[in-house]
Formats: C-alpha cells, structure tokens, sequence
C-alpha cells in the first residue's frame, strides 16, 4: 500500500474536527487512505466503519436519517457518504449536542456540498480534504515533499533532478494514478479497468444522481472533453460539436465535475484593469483515464517523434492538484492569459498574494523563447512574481534569467535526494 501524502492532515483534522469529510473519485483510495488513518486516530477506541455502497446501510440511512446517526455510538466512518445526503443535517445535530474531535470521518465519491438537499454545509464543524489518485511521487513511494510549495522557497541554484527518460514518462502517461489501474502490468488489463471504471461511474452515480435519460451521450461528451484537454473551454463549440443544447450540456458538465472526472481550471486575474481571457481551462484529472479516452500506449508514445501537449500539461495539472491538497501554504491554481495570447499554463498563488508560474512543455529541449510567458508575468507582476519554471522532458536542470529555470517533468517524482534545494 503507497503512503498518502495526505493522511498526516486527515490524522490531525480527526484529533481537533468533529467532523472530516474525505472527497475524491471513486477508486482514489479513499477507503483504504480512511480506514488506516481513522484507526490511528482513535487509539485504542475501536471506530465503526460503514459503507453506504451496503443496501442494508442504504436502506437504512434513507429511510430514516435521524434515528440511523442517532444509533451510531462513538466515532464512526461512514463511506461513500453521497448516496444519502440527507444524513448531513442528523450529523449536524448529532454533532451540536455532543462536540467530539474526530467523531464523524465520511468520504464522498461526489462532491457533496455541491449536491442538492444539504442545506448546511456543516461550517465550523467540518474539514474537507481532496484525494485525487497516486501521485507520481506516491507511486514510487518517494517522501512527501510538496513540490508545489517548493516553487515559493528554496535555493534553486543547487536543485537537482534526474533525467526524465521518456519511456518511463510515457509509460507514466498512460497508467495515471488510480492505484488499480497503476499496479496492472499490461496494457490490455489497464484498458479494461479503464472501461469497468467508466461504466460503473455511469451505472451507478450517473444514475443516482441525475435523471439522464441517455447516458450513452455522457462517455461521447468525455470523450470529446479529452480531445480538448487543456484548452479553453468554449460551451458554444462543444454545445455544437456534441450535438447537445447548450442547457442540456451545462447540466452534464457539472455532473461530470461533481464527479471528479473533469476539472475547470480558472483564469488568474488581480488587475481589473488587464484585458485577459477570462474563460477557464478544462481537463480530465487523470492523464491515465485521458489516454484511455485518447487510444494511447506507451510503445505508441515512445515511438512518437514527440509527446501529445495536451497529455503532458494534463500530466502537470494532475500532479499540481495532488501537491496543492497537501499544500503547507495553502495554494490555489489558475491559468493566465491575455487577449494578445500571451500565455502561462499555470499560476500558484499562496495566502500572501504571491506567485509562481509554470510552463509545460513536452518536448526534451526548451530555449528562451519557451519563457516568453514567464518572463512578461515577472516584468508585469515583479513586486508579486517568485519563480517560474518551464517543466520538460528533458535531462538538466538549467537557469534561464533571475528565478526561471528549466527543469525536467521528472521534478515529480525524482528528486535528487542529495541536493541542497528543494528539501525531501
């Protein structure tokens, strides 16, 4: 079992929170993260662990939400707590009347404040922690350091990383992070998993949460959402290509995000007065359910001139999403881009108003006019602008001006232990 890097947040939220509720897709590791760490939590007081995927459970908790809390007797967990959202406001009460640290730890394979029917969103009483799927530097077991917080301190000018070699980085495309799909060995067992995986979501959740009459539109709709993995997102060319009035897919769009399967990616603004684009970036948040969508193989990769851009960046999104749900300073991601198409693939920006930049690049060379985005961000945000960085597939780590650097995708998962930068 790989060591989460969130699991030190989830054991500490349970000892002060009395309520701590784990969001994230389905087959992320929720279970198995809740479980260990719920355990660790509670010492020697054994806690009860409950699915909602049980039909008994179920039944029970709708039929009636008060009187199942109220029969719950210590700390409890209670999985895939979406399936009966009118069990929130029991909890409530429950929590009102007795306030204990750690008392409800719930996960939620949709997320659930967005779900209709909760009418409090247990402010004051509750911590909300994302799991996405393994992180490449989880797969590999490596110590939690965040990466994304590393952009905003450090001595850079001793960062070492290992050469990014490309089969591993295409192999590490195409597998992605859910941990059933990463541990299989062959590509023909991934696919199926991949295929078992989407079918279920629309089986089950799909169905349960929204009363779609066709759901066969759904996996079209993802799959052109895959296409456009890092691109803009246009409602009225995707309403037009889908074949979907524009309600209709607006509908779909916040299933799919509510489901973790696809990911908006707001753009950055500060200065009002900049004229910037100000449509977000969508993504699949998983580069191996994307290459699923996409047909793609890591000998088919590798035998590529170059790697797929979109892949790449949706690689990077992936990666930034896992590190800023750990992050110590608290990070939110953007992208940036004005209406001249000057461009930064990402923004982290930290509690101070400060930020770095981060540009993807998925082929093994980079020269100066890869950092043209980076560098108008630093002239124009200089009292704000920390470091940018243009990730590669390349072997070094190379400065290119004060605080830019190239630096190998690799940074994700292998940092040079010895190196006197980036602590690990």
């Amino acid at each position: 079992m790989h060591t989460r890097h969130i699991a030190l947040l989830l054991t500490d939220a349970l000892k002060d929170t009395p309520v701590v509720l784990v969001n994230g897709a389905r087959q992320s590791g929720k279970s198995t993260l809740v479980q260990a760490a719920g355990d660790a939590a509670t010492g020697n007081v054994a806690r009860r662990y409950l699915t909602l995927d049980d039909t008994a459970v179920l039944s029970a908790a709708k039929s009636d939400p008060a009187g199942f809390i109220d029969g719950l007797q210590g700390p409890v967990t209670l999985d895939e707590v979406q399936r009966a959202p009118e069990l929130f406001l029991p909890i409530k009460a429950a929590v009102d009347r007795r306030r204990e640290p750690g008392r409800f730890l719930l996960t939620g394979s949709a997320d659930v404040l967005l779900l209709p029917g909760i009418a409090d969103s247990l402010a004051g009483r509750m911590e909300v922690l994302s799991l996405w799927p393994l992180s490449a530097a989880e797969l590999v077991d490596a110590p939690d350091t965040n990466r994304a917080d590393a952009l905003f301190s450090g001595d850079w000018s001793a960062l070492q990383v290992l050469p990014c070699d490309k089969a591993a980085l295409s192999a590490r495309l195409v597998s992605g992070g859910f941990p059933e799909a990463a541990a299989r060995t062959t590509q023909p067992r991934r696919e199926a998993w991949f295929n078992s995986y989407v079918q279920a979501v629309l089986q089950r959740d799909v169905r349960e949460l929204a009363n779609i009459e066709q759901l066969t539109e759904i996996p079209n709709l993802l799959q052109l959402l895959a296409t456009r993995s890092g691109s803009l997102l246009n409602l009225a060319e995707l309403s037009r290509t889908a074949k979907l009035p524009q309600t209709t897919l607006k509908r779909y769009f916040a299933l799919l995000e509510m489901l973790f399967l696809v990911v908006r990616l707001p753009s950055w603004e500060r200065n009002a007065g900049k004229r910037l684009v100000k449509a977000p970036k969508v993504f699949l948040p998983d580069c191996g359910l994307l290459s699923y969508f996409l047909g793609d193989t890591p000998q088919g990769l590798t035998a590529r001139p170059g790697l797929p851009g979109g892949t790449v960046e949706t690689f990077v999104l992936t990666e930034l999403l896992k590190h800023v749900a750990f992050s110590a300073q608290r990070l939110s991601l953007w992208h940036y881009r004005t209406q001249t198409n000057t461009e930064v693939d990402f923004i982290l920006e930290n509690r101070m108003g400060q930020i770095a930049g981060i540009e993807v690049k998925a082929s093994a060379t980079v020269d100066g006019k890869d950092f043209k985005g980076l560098r108008h961000l630093q002239e124009t945000e200089s009292p704000l602008f920390q470091r940018g960085i243009v990730l590669y597939a390349g072997r070094e780590v190379v400065p290119f001006g004060e605080n830019l650097w190239a630096v190998p995708l690799s940074f994700w998962w292998a940092l040079n232990p010895s190196h006197q930068g980036v602590s690990t």
